[in-house]
């Protein structure tokens, strides 16, 4: 049996524009959205976030077991994060296929009271050596050396996987990869320019952590950043800690990308949302300090602690308009990934919600049922 109508009222975070109103929800989904000048003090009500590269949350990490995955999902839920991908980190190829049967095998029973797992995302393990990051280079794979066969019990849920364009054979994984409906993210890349330009035109869309783990912005020596930045086609993971990629080279990114082409990510440990300082990541050691968290005993940053709210609010304050913020943090991932059904106020949209404080702190989220305190709640 179907529940009554229900109201929701507030500020509506709108594709353009934030302006007071109210949304009908019925059965899970917007039936009505009506402007109003009633609610012009109420609550700011956005569409959920929706975090593509996230490798754990609140104590969990999302290569563990399916309690595992339950726990991240409903730790992601009270941050406003309504959708996700559980996100490996480069392994052994076994260790993968593993993850991808235990991630496949869990999504159809994933908690309704946590964030909707959209399948998976795998970063690496084909990336380069150069360029490994905080991944475990004993880990790392070239891509010639594979038979596609082999990896073709990942297809199933993959909706995403990071690809060093430049390495032997990455070409034409990158161009499987596409033919099998799956996003090819370049990264982890020592790519010249014109490497990365033949990553992205063999079928690559998106760009892992913009900047990080990448040749950058060289007058003399373009790198995969630039590839990224001037390609207006092509989708870039942000992730705006301050860490990552300093705050003042925010704008560069904002002005020179689509704004349909910028996606957040949180790159979040399993330590995030904890107050524990030492964990692993995949089979590194990690710490957190001041903020950062880092590889022991090697320095290099190892994913970060923030969730998206905080990236939302973070770009905020820069200067972005919240209605570009907000679509960051949602509609942009789901248009690199098709998904149609979410990410806006509109009729017909299913009604995943979530209702801010003028902090931009999550009060409550609505995953198409009931409400949930939400971090800020």
């Amino acid at each position: 049996m179907s529940g009554a109508p229900e109201l929701v009222r507030g500020r509506l975070v709108l594709e353009d524009r934030v302006a007071p109103g109210h949304v009908t929800v019925e059965d899970g989904v917007i039936a009505a959205v009506e402007l109003d000048d009633v609610d012009a003090w109420g609550p700011l009500i956005a569409p959920g976030y929706v975090d593509l590269h996230v490798h754990g949350w609140g104590g969990h990490d999302a290569m563990g077991p399916t309690a595992a995955l339950d726990g991240m999902a409903r730790a992601l839920l009270h941050r406003g994060v309504t959708s996700f991908l559980p996100t490996a980190v480069t392994a052994p190829l076994p260790a993968l296929i593993a993850f991808a049967e235990r991630a496949r095998g869990w999504l159809p029973g994933s908690p309704a009271d946590g964030a909707e797992p959209l399948g998976f995302n795998i970063e690496g393990p084909f990336i380069s050596p150069a360029r490994a990051g905080a991944q475990d280079p004993a880990s790392i794979a070239v891509p010639a050396d594979v038979d596609v066969a082999a990896l073709e019990p990942l297809l199933d849920g993959l909706r995403c996987m990071t690809v060093a364009p430049e390495s032997a054979g990455g070409l034409a994984l990158i161009g499987w990869l596409r033919d099998h409906g799956v996003v090819a993210s370049v990264g982890h890349s020592a790519a010249t320019l014109a490497q990365a330009r033949a990553g992205y035109a063999a079928g690559a869309t998106s760009t892992t952590h913009l900047f990080n783990a990448m040749t950058g912005i060289d007058h003399r020596a373009p790198g995969l950043a630039v590839a990224a930045l001037v390609d207006d086609a092509v989708w870039v993971e942000l992730i705006a800690d301050g860490f990552h990629v300093d705050p003042a080279v925010w704008p560069i990114v904002v002005r020179t990308k689509p704004a349909d082409r910028l996606v957040l990510v949180s790159d979040a440990v399993s330590l995030a949302g904890t107050d524990a300082t030492h964990g692993t990541l995949g089979a590194l050691e990690v710490e957190i300090r001041d903020g950062r968290c880092t590889v022991v005993g090697g320095g290099q940053l190892a994913g970060s602690i923030i969730a998206l709210d905080s990236a939302v609010r973070n770009l905020v304050r820069s200067g972005m308009a919240l209605p570009a913020a907000v679509a960051a943090a949602g509609r942009n991932p789901l248009a690199l990934l098709g998904v149609e059904d979410r990410g806006r106020i509109a009729v017909g949209q299913l009604a995943h919600l979530i209702e801010l404080d003028d902090d931009l702190g999550v009060r409550r989220v609505c995953r198409g049922g009931p409400w949930l305190a939400g971090a800020a709640g």
